[in-house]
């Protein structure tokens, strides 16, 4: 009767280092794939969050009202837009969900946070007897910045448009564009200029708690004679 043959230590040795290596490259495989899956959740939690900076700003821009800031006091100069290469201040209304009704001040700010530049945003509900102080901390609206800058620009006394302007000399009134110029500190990460038209430029000042040109008075209703 032949005897069982069994395996060599060479061939068990032989095994042991091929088990190795194919349990070596399932890690791998699997270690690359959850990086990716990372990656790419990050990406698109980036791109949501860039959206909807974007979004909310041109929003809110768009919105702009040609009221003041603050009431003035006697002799001083109304201020309806507020524009420096790192501050945006204006009236306009807020979204239903994140305010109580009626005009807001709203001011954007381009601040140093411990990842770099962000943009943060505040409200003050504006009243007859000026805004009211601020019930919550400014509301990070996008951070990871390496460079920003807001800009605006109008027309000029030819009618033409003006080059593009750091500091908004008009307080008075809304610039024509407003533009917001941003690189993320992250080389993957892009983010597309933001132009905004505000639909009130230029426009008259009105008084605080009245309705603004091109608010409901101003339209003609079918039929009614002026």
């Amino acid at each position: 009767m032949s005897r069982a043959r069994g395996f060599s230590l060479i061939e068990v040795m032989m095994a042991t280092v091929l088990l190795a290596a194919g349990l070596a490259l399932a890690f791998t495989a699997l270690r690359n794939t959850t990086r990716a899956t990372g990656a790419a959740e990050a990406e698109s939690r980036r791109a949501e969050q860039l959206r909807a900076a974007q979004g909310f700003l041109r929003r809110q821009l768009e919105g702009a009202l040609a009221m003041p800031v603050e009431t003035p006091r006697a002799g001083e100069e109304l201020v309806v837009f507020q524009a420096e290469p790192d501050l945006l201040r204006f009236v306009a209304p807020m979204p239903g969900y994140l305010s109580r009704g009626g005009p807001y001040v709203q001011t954007f700010r381009i601040r140093r946070g411990a990842g770099g530049l962000r943009i943060e945003f505040e409200h003050q509900l504006l009243t007859p007897e000026g805004p009211v102080e601020s019930e919550r901390e400014p509301e990070v609206l996008l951070d990871g910045l390496a460079e920003a800058a807001f800009s605006v620009r109008t027309l000029g006394d030819d009618g033409e448009p003006t080059e593009w302007l750091g500091q908004w000399d008009q307080p008075g009134q809304v610039p024509r564009l407003v533009r917001l110029q941003a690189r993320f500190a992250e080389p993957r990460a892009r983010w597309p200029e933001l132009v905004v038209a505000p639909r009130l430029g230029l426009s008259p000042v009105a008084t605080p708690g009245a309705i603004p040109v091109g608010g409901p008075q101003d339209v003609e209703s079918p039929g009614e004679e002026r």
